[in-house]
């Protein structure tokens, strides 16, 4: 199994893989996102640590069962070789109805084949009211390639 483009990265490809990624985290289904995965992948998502396609799946299958509505937006920060940095944010509710926006920032590293086989992630959560939110679903064609405000 092999997921293009491979690296060595270069501007076009790595921004590639940002909008691939971010388009599979939204669909919010652990199979499918799994996929774009080594079999023996290795995450820190804020202090946790999962390992295998396994564990990821199970992983998200428990993240979106919690962050209701979920929806992403990623953007290149940088890249060399076969690793890219990334920063993101994204918005959800819980199930009491309290919306979040979540900031934060991956490394990526990738195996020939082009599939991830490392990912850390730091995360910070802000809680904010309905009316705030910005980030409502996938993102629109118009808006591919196009820089998110921080705050």
């Amino acid at each position: 199994m092999s997921r293009p483009p491979f690296p060595p990265f270069d501007e076009t490809t790595a921004a590639q893989k940002v909008q691939a990624a971010e388009d599979a985290w939204n669909t919010r289904d652990p199979e499918k996102v799994a996929l774009a995965y080594t079999e023996d992948s290795v995450w820190r998502n804020r202090d946790q640590h999962v390992v295998g396609r396994a564990e990821i799946v199970k992983f998200l299958t428990s993240k979106w069962e919690r962050e209701l509505d979920y929806a992403l937006r990623k953007e290149l920060w940088g890249f060399r070789g076969n690793r890219i940095a990334v920063r993101f944010q994204y918005e959800s509710h819980d199930a009491s109805g309290q919306w979040f926006r979540s900031y934060g920032n991956e490394l990526w590293e990738f195996s020939d084949d082009g599939l991830m086989r490392r990912r850390e992630a730091s995360i910070n959560d802000l809680p904010i009211n309905e009316q705030d939110r910005r980030i409502f679903g996938p993102r629109p064609e118009e808006e591919r390639g196009k820089s998110f405000p921080l705050f």
